[in-house]
């Protein structure tokens, strides 16, 4: 029992400290996502056959929700299957606040992300260049009136509500509508989706601290870490898989993991790739086309996996 209210207590403390980092770097990022989110749309859904460079640029940039933009835009027909992937394996979710606020090295956070958008970057521009040649596809033509049936949006020339999947898929194809509506988003809109944000990752932080505080003081250090050194092919193929998981809590348990030394940087590249933010989610929730949603998901873990595993055996640090 004194072990389980230490270790509550220490994860507790650890945790506390973070919080003012996590919240500055949250009232940056929303602020950043909201002055230019059309912008950052326009330059996607403009980009042609460069949309992946496009995608897995603007993925890199700490904010919220681009993913989810991105699988409402190619769900609508917009953007294609290599700037959706682009985007997902560049997007860096939570991993930039939780490096701040542990007052990580720059250098090493850059080089993380930098790595992430290359890689969204050339397997972007391959994944198009391989579906237009194997199956002639071409750029994608926009069906933003079939999303808005799937949504039962009721948008017509006489005016009603849209989701904001539908309306972000309509600004980002240009096509003119009778029903728009716009969310008003001003300082105290901002401070409060930090404040919000901030909440949810500490509660992720804090659980996360106390189930690994726990399992360490019930293994002992070096147990854990030999058993996930001695299985590096594992450690790759579980962390992609949490990676997977449409929550914030995913970059999270991985980006502490690494930063406490659980985890290699095979393993941390391979989830961190396959951790997209809620973009799966919203793929399988805005696309009717299964089997493609879940070739698009099992691509992106094969990438976060193959990536992972040469990270770990070239040796390269961070």
């Amino acid at each position: 029992m004194d072990i389980f209210v230490d270790v509550i207590i220490e994860s507790v403390l650890d945790t506390l400290e973070l919080v003012p980092f996590l919240f500055v770097t949250y009232v940056d990022m929303e602020a950043l996502e909201h002055s230019a989110e059309g912008r950052m749309q326009g330059l996607v859904t403009r980009a042609g056959h460069a949309g992946p460079v496009a995608g897995s640029l603007l993925g890199a940039i700490p904010q919220c929700g681009f993913s989810a933009m991105a699988a409402t835009l190619f769900s609508g027909g917009v953007v294609t299957a290599g700037t959706l992937v682009a985007v997902i394996l560049s997007t860096s979710d939570e991993m930039v606040p939780v490096f701040l606020a542990h007052q990580e090295p720059v250098g090493r956070l850059l080089s993380i992300v930098l790595l992430k958008v290359i890689v969204g970057l050339v397997v972007g521009l391959l994944l198009d260049a391989v579906m237009r040649a194997v199956r002639h596809v071409g750029n994608p033509e926009p069906r933003i009136h079939e999303l808005c049936e799937r949504a039962h949006c009721h948008c017509d020339d006489d005016g009603g509500e849209e989701s904001d999947a539908v309306e972000e898929a309509r600004q980002g194809s240009g096509e003119v509508r009778g029903c728009h509506h716009h969310h008003g988003y001003g300082r105290w809109g901002i401070v409060r989706s930090a404040a919000i944000h901030t909440v949810q990752v500490t509660g992720f932080i804090l659980l996360i601290t106390f189930l690994f505080g726990l399992l360490i003081e019930v293994m002992g250090e070096d147990v854990l870490a030999r058993l996930l050194g001695s299985h590096p092919v594992r450690a790759t193929l579980l962390a992609a898989l949490v990676g997977l998981i449409p929550n914030c809590g995913a970059s999270v348990a991985i980006t502490e993991l690494y930063l406490d030394g659980v985890l290699s940087a095979g393993p941390m590249v391979a989830g961190l790739l396959a951790s997209g933010g809620v973009g799966l989610l919203v793929l399988f929730r805005t696309n009717d086309h299964l089997r493609q949603n879940v070739a698009i998901t099992a691509f992106v873990y094969a990438v976060g996996v193959v990536v992972g595993l040469i990270v770990s055996a070239s040796g390269i640090l961070f």
